[in-house]
């Protein structure tokens, strides 16, 4: 699909070591600040018991996974609006993205400074949110600008435009987050091309030390507290721990360290999850003794459209969909019974792809 969750936060809270618990390539970890000058990038595997269980109704050759895309982008700090650490570059990576993992450091470490000399994680929130907020008024001021010339010369959508930019200034100004502005489509539209930072959606994640894992510490309940009127998500994961989790290559290795740590599972694919979804994505399946395959489309895509991720042919030839919804199929235990049952169901163009449906399209070119 190509769209990227960008890891962001203040340095030295353990962004990377979570990268690296969960994407296809590592980052380097240090005790230093600044020590890295680029983004690492990797594609991260969703975690989706579906396909293990549709294995067993359906033999396959090959199950493939679907994948997001995320990066990790180096720490922020104070006035990386104006390039401290480089942060200029860095608050460009974050443009690129399309939603946000913004990371918290939630446990004491002597061995391991805090850049401002203490842990706040309600601070960082405040100091990432003021740099992001100042680099968006950056943007809207410069359009407001362009729209204000435009306007005499008459341009009627650009005068349209800067009622609504102004609004948006003045919530800007008053350190608030775009993402927290009702913002309706025809005034979206004034800033669809800008790629403002603080409209990104964005879920939190307090990273703790081993003994809060499964409980919670007093820097989790500030972030709570402090967040407790927004819309959005908080995990409470213990990067250092899910870092040693990565490290064992036998399955039940890992499995009897997450037992003896109180987890049911890694807290990292519960993130990858919560990521996938802040992305607006969702998974349907194809399936057959070559390839059990999850594909990757955004919610509220039409059959066609769903066709055209797995190949342009079968979108541009598309003919119709034959669908079988999971459970249905798990429960009946086969294309063969879903057929006598009447639970396969033959969808149109306007059909719109659900998550977990079992997709064979039907095309001519």
């Amino acid at each position: 699909m190509g769209l990227q969750c960008g890891i962001i936060g203040i340095t030295n809270v353990g962004k990377t070591t979570l990268f690296n618990c969960i994407s296809n390539t590592k980052g380097e970890t240090t005790n230093f600040a600044f020590s890295s000058n680029k983004s690492n990038v990797g594609m991260v595997i969703v975690p989706d018991p579906r396909l293990k269980i549709l294995e067993k109704f359906q033999p396959t050759d090959k199950t493939v996974p679907a994948t997001v895309d995320i990066v990790d982008i180096p720490g922020l700090t104070k006035g990386a609006n104006q390039g401290e650490g480089v942060g200029n570059k860095f608050l460009a990576d974050i443009r690129n993205t399309d939603a946000l993992i913004h990371v918290l450091r939630c446990f004491d470490d002597e061995n391991l400074p805090h850049i401002d000399g203490s842990v706040d994680p309600v601070r960082d929130i405040e100091t990432i949110d003021f740099e992001l907020q100042v680099k968006d008024l950056e943007s809207v001021e410069k359009k407001l600008h362009r729209y204000e010339k435009l306007s005499k010369t008459g341009d009627k959508d650009a005068k349209a435009g800067i009622d609504i930019l102004l609004k948006i200034k003045d919530h800007l100004e008053n350190f608030k987050n775009l993402r927290d502005m009702n913002l309706e489509d025809k005034e979206r539209k004034h800033i669809d091309d800008l790629f403002l930072l603080t409209i990104k959606p964005i879920l939190y994640v307090c990273n703790v030390d081993d003994a809060s894992a499964t409980s919670t510490n007093k820097y989790v309940e500030k972030v709570k507290e402090a967040l407790k009127n927004k819309i959005t998500e908080i995990l409470v994961i213990a990067g250092k721990m899910e870092a040693e989790i990565t490290e064992l290559e036998d399955e039940a290795d890992r499995l009897a360290f997450l037992q003896d740590a109180g987890l049911t599972e890694p807290g990292v694919n519960k993130l990858v999850r919560s990521a996938y979804s802040l992305l607006n994505l969702q998974s349907f399946f194809t399936i057959g003794q070559k390839e059990n395959r999850a594909w990757t489309i955004k919610k509220g895509m039409t059959a066609p459209q769903a066709a055209g991720v797995i190949h342009s042919d079968l979108e541009r030839g598309f003919i119709r969909a034959e669908v079988i919804k999971y459970n249905d199929f798990i429960t009946l235990g086969s294309e063969h019974a879903c057929k006598e049952k009447g639970k396969l169901f033959v969808e149109g163009k306007t059909y719109v792809v659900e998550d977990g449906d079992i997709l064979h399209i039907r095309f001519n070119v």
